[in-house]
């Protein structure tokens, strides 16, 4: 019988002024990482990646407000990691210093993605896709790894809630339609790792998410 493959490696830590989750993924086998939503706090991102001895080859974002990817610029000096966004979002990732003056937080620049996600796009470890689940923001995207049953959903699902939609370019028809329509009809024995706070499942949300049920 053929063994079993090693199990993907995941690691998800708050970083930044306001908290964002952000996610290493990583392939256990080449050491091919992505990282998710760098909010800030680049050398404790750059610890935890060598700590599993992981080489970032990419650098996603579920969205573009300033709180998920505060330290994608440094991140990419670092690493030489491309970035990669919804391209429906890129008004927002133009809006960085305008977004940091309104929150108060200190602007550090950021070069312009390298190239925009596309939905159902394989993402560079092999190992999962990207999900077009606007709402939120009108690029929000999340992350689905099938065979490991995680889902990254950024600010789109969180537990026991979903994502705002008074800030720039939110929509609440949009958000309610992803999560029933793309989440909702992935494995509802997933794990999801929400933009901030704690991790929760996607049949406990169907059943127990007051905002949006199955």
């Amino acid at each position: 019988m053929d063994a079993a493959p090693p199990a993907l490696i995941r690691e998800t830590f708050p970083v930044g002024p306001l908290q964002c989750n952000c996610t290493i993924i990583g392939d256990p086998l080449t050491k091919k990482a992505i990282v998710v939503d760098p909010g800030g706090d680049p050398e404790l991102i750059m610890a935890r990646l060598d700590k599993h001895g992981l080489k970032v080859v990419s650098i996603v974002h579920t969205h573009a407000h300033l709180d998920h990817f505060l330290a994608s610029g440094q991140m990419k000096e670092k690493t030489g990691a491309t970035l990669h966004l919804h391209e429906a979002d890129r008004f927002l990732w133009d809006s960085l210093e305008l977004q940091c003056r309104m929150f108060g937080v200190p602007y550090t620049p950021v070069p312009a993605p390298d190239r925009y996600l596309r939905d159902d796009e394989e993402l560079a470890c092999g190992c999962g896709v990207a999900l077009h689940t606007p709402g939120h923001t009108p690029g929000s995207m999340s992350f689905w790894f099938e065979d490991a049953k995680l889902l990254i959903a950024g600010d789109t699902l969180f537990r026991r809630g979903i994502g705002r939609t008074d800030l720039w370019g939110g929509d609440y028809s949009a958000i309610e339609r992803s999560i029933r329509q793309r989440l909702y009809r992935l494995d509802e024995q997933a794990t999801v790792v929400a933009g901030h706070g704690p991790d929760t499942t996607l049949g406990e949300e169907m059943r127990e998410n007051p905002f949006v049920r199955a």
